[in-house]
């Protein structure tokens, strides 16, 4: 154990030898009872020696484990409004932010997910995971009932602006450089990030972006509270208070509808259009997916599942991939370039597309905004089962890689991959060396632990393969864009 005086209050953590680790840190008032659906309210400071040897709760969700199935700690509960911090020894109060944002649909997950002491001690950085409200508490749209709950389907960005005031005004104590605040996250953790650059809320609050498969639930916006008062059998003058009466328990037993829109109030734009709009010009993006995401959604081949099934699927799947309501072509086309492929395959790869599209959209306006940015593929095939499958590069799987959890045993990220593999463990050092030294530098190539890898624009279009062997190859979605162009 380890104890430190920063300007809120004396603190308790644990010394893992190479990190220190301050767990379950409030930076937000308790979002409970006439604070519920509101936006959230910065905490103080905290009287006596606080002991952050534990993480705190969890945001209240249906999925007890985490979202790779680790156990995760922490209860459920609506006050959830805490973060993580793990620092290496020393005195050095310079070193760059990385603030983590998980993902989980924006129903799931927790920030206890991910334990960030090697990432600190191995790249000489500060570490932050942030936990948010999630689901009807987070990303529910009650505009309409009143005045006071204008942007409501915005709260978890809300509340992720607000760890970040937390870390500007407090980082300096854990030996963290408040000018220089990396945000990173993955699946609707990266949308996480998206929405951060394209929320004016945010502007100022960090300086570089990395972005991990990004996806996730969306609604075109609009009004939801009607659909929500069928739902609990009340009128819409009934409820607000209907909603406010209920125990969290039962709000998420209710299974409201909850995702992604544009507001209007933080969030202002298309996300895959937020870096037009971001103000600062020199944020440095990394932004990538993995080879094969669709593979942790669809069955594997070995189970005997209808093919008309996914038949019957593969048209309203690609009217999400493309945002369209007429993707004939895209489908067609699709089954002519692969025409081997079963209809569970090809809806894996229409999956995989859903996140692979957005990246390259997203990725081609930041590079037409003169922003420094690179785009990577993850390729390493599974090699232990997930979910009764393996193989592909699946979505999630390069988690472990990130935060090199290979490298300490006691490491809390789930790991889908065999560490006795050499090919495992030093792709998990590269890479995560090389998001550390992004965050130090704003450049990838200063690890010089993977090929050097050239800042992408539209006419080369280049990416990195992160496998046994990584190289950088040029435009290899060439077919599928084709594909989403059609």
């Amino acid at each position: 154990m380890t104890v430190i005086d920063p300007r809120l209050g004396k603190i308790k953590g644990i010394d893992h030898g190479t990190s220190l680790a301050f767990l379950g840190i409030r930076y937000g008032k308790p979002p409970i009872g006439r604070l519920r659906f509101m936006p959230p309210l910065a905490s103080g400071s905290w009287n006596g020696l606080l002991d952050a040897t534990k993480y705190s709760n969890r945001a209240m969700q249906r999925q007890k484990l985490g979202t790779m199935g680790l156990v995760t700690p922490g209860d459920l509960s609506e006050d959830c409004l805490f973060l993580n911090i793990y620092t290496p020894h020393g005195e050095n109060s310079k070193r760059p932010v990385m603030v983590w944002i998980h993902g989980g649909g924006f129903r799931s997950g927790s920030a206890n997910e991910f334990d960030g002491r090697v990432l600190a001690s191995q790249g000489d950085v500060v570490v932050v995971t942030i936990n948010f409200r999630l689901g009807p508490f987070g990303f529910t749209d009650l505009d309409s009932l009143s005045d006071e709950l204008t942007g409501t389907a915005s709260n978890g960005y809300r509340d992720m602006i607000l760890a970040l005031e937390w870390v500007q005004k407090n980082i300096s104590d854990y030996g963290g450089d408040s000018n220089n605040v990396t945000v990173f996250g993955q699946s609707t953790g990266g949308l996480g990030v998206l929405g951060l650059l394209a929320a004016p809320a945010a502007e100022g609050l960090f300086h570089k972006a990395i972005i991990h498969s990004a996806n996730g639930p969306r609604w075109p916006g609009g009004d939801q509270t009607p659909k929500i008062a069928e739902k609990l059998g009340v009128g819409t003058s009934e409820l607000l208070d209907t909603l406010r009466s209920m125990s969290a328990e039962e709000i998420i037993k209710a299974e409201l509808p909850a995702g992604l829109c544009i507001d209007g109030t933080v969030l202002t734009c298309p996300l895959n259009e937020s870096v037009r709009h971001a103000r600062n010009k020199s944020i440095p993006i990394i932004i990538g997916t993995n080879r094969t995401e669709g593979t942790q959604q669809t069955p594997p081949d070995s189970k005997d599942e209808d093919l008309d099934v996914y038949e019957k699927r593969l048209t309203n799947l690609a009217k999400f991939v493309l945002e369209s309501d007429d993707p004939t072509k895209y489908v067609s086309g699709l089954k002519s370039a692969y025409p081997d492929l079963n209809s569970k395959r090809r809806y894996e790869m229409l999956m995989t597309d859903s996140f692979r599209r957005l990246a390259i959209n997203f990725i081609d306006s930041a590079s037409e905004s003169n922003h420094d940015c690179w785009l990577y593929r993850f390729d390493l095939e599974t090699t232990i089962e997930h979910n009764g499958k393996l193989g592909g590069a699946t979505h999630s799987g390069e988690m472990a890689f990130t935060f090199n959890a290979f490298a300490d045993p006691g490491c809390h990220v789930a790991k889908i991959y065999d560490k006795k593999l050499p090919e495992v463990t030093q792709l998990a050092e590269a890479w995560s060396s090389t998001l550390t030294k992004f965050a130090w530098t704003g450049n990838p190539n200063d690890a010089g632990l993977l090929p050097h890898w050239p800042n992408y624009n539209i006419a080369d279009r280049t990416v990195m393969h992160l496998t046994k062997n990584s190289y950088v190859s040029n435009d290899p979605d060439a077919v599928h864009r084709q594909l989403w162009d059609s």
